[in-house]
């Protein structure tokens, strides 16, 4: 039980005496966080904290861990997510958890629905400079979308092709926050937050020659932008990114329903 609606239904329905104190107690024993064997607990309040579930990240745990860790999210989340997890790590991870999908380019497993319907109003656009962002690009993608949101992608409309991008401008005009992901100069989220409405993510990669520093050149120019309303997550961190916006599309929802006029 991780889910606010779960928590609300079961305090209705011991208010209304069709559950008993001790009942629970019991359910909501392991609220919290609940242990895994020596190695980890599990945040089962974070989706009531805030509005997310907890996600596994995947180096640095072996298979056997990743798999027990899902296989008890599960029982009290929807969604289980764990990221950056390699081709082979997913090779061994698939007989131990049933119905484990992979997605590839995102390298994300998750237990999902077959399909998630956007649960939250708004279009989260997502634009990669060139084709070797796409791992970080499509990490944003897959978390916004097993998240709740809508997603509009858009890849490869780096700058040395600036026709690209103002060929798809209605993908910057339709968006609600824009997430932007460039290697090399990083120099998109610049010339996107120049022609948006709307708040940027800028997401640097580590993709670049010797000079980019693994990242740290875009890193540095989308901090020094010169447009304004374009905020930074660390680099390759598409996941972050994607948090982030949505974040800022459940404020708006809230800000919309707290308003006299809604």
């Amino acid at each position: 039980m991780s889910q606010p609606e779960e928590v609300r239904s079961l305090l209705e329905s011991v208010a209304q005496g069709e559950v008993t104190p001790d009942v629970a107690l019991e359910t909501l024993k392991n609220l919290s966080y609940e242990p895994v064997g020596e190695f980890a607990k599990i945040d089962h309040h974070r989706a009531l904290r805030t509005g997310f579930p907890e996600v596994i990240w995947g180096p640095g745990k072996t298979p056997e861990q990743i798999a027990q860790i899902m296989n008890i999210m599960r029982q009290r989340n929807p969604v289980v997510m764990a990221t950056r997890i390699e081709p082979d790590v997913y090779t061994v991870l698939q007989p131990k958890v049933r119905g484990l999908y992979y997605y590839n380019l995102a390298r994300i497993c998750a237990i999902a629905p077959p399909s998630i319907e956007p649960q939250y109003p708004g279009i989260i656009g997502i634009l990669s400079a060139g084709t070797a962002d796409l791992p970080v690009a499509e990490e944003a993608a897959v978390t916004a979308e097993l998240s709740g949101f809508q997603v509009q992608r858009l890849w490869d409309v780096g700058v040395a092709g600036i026709h690209r991008l103002l060929n798809n401008r209605h993908v910057i005009e339709s968006a609600s926050v824009l997430i932007v992901v460039a290697g090399m100069e990083g120099a998109l989220p610049s010339v996107v937050a120049g022609l948006a409405d709307c708040p940027v993510i800028a997401v640097p990669t580590s993709i670049g020659y010797g000079a980019s520093f693994g990242g740290l050149a875009p890193l540095l120019t989308m901090l020094n932008s010169c447009a304004a309303g374009v905020g930074v997550v660390n680099i390759d961190n598409g996941f972050g990114a994607a948090v982030l916006a949505g974040q800022i599309l459940r404020t708006a929802a809230k800000l919309r329903l707290a308003s006299p006029d809604s």
